[in-house]
């Protein structure tokens, strides 16, 4: 899977890690529910931060579309919000 964290780059995730992105994605999900900006940010940060280390970076000159793309960390609850589905910003 490629994910595309906006304004930074691109990552290849493998299957091994898609459940534990979904863990942080269901954290967040469940603070953008409460309208809890603390949490929030915290649950974005965590969350692209797990994409950055378990990810592998691609190059820029390579051109690959996203399966996913995450908002940057300076993103607000409110923006976030509008993105959400029922399953949160990863599917699954």
């Amino acid at each position: 899977m490629i994910m595309r964290i906006l304004g930074e780059g691109q990552y290849e995730i493998t299957e091994e890690h898609v459940a534990r992105l979904n863990q942080l994605d269901s954290a967040l999900q469940t603070a953008a529910d409460a309208h809890d900006d603390v949490a929030f940010t915290t649950a974005l940060s965590a969350l692209l931060d797990a994409v950055r280390t378990l990810g592998t970076p691609l190059p820029d000159e390579r051109i690959t579309p996203s399966d996913l793309v995450l908002p940057d960390e300076d993103t607000s609850l409110a923006q976030v919000r509008e993105l959400l589905s029922d399953e949160g910003l990863i599917p699954g």
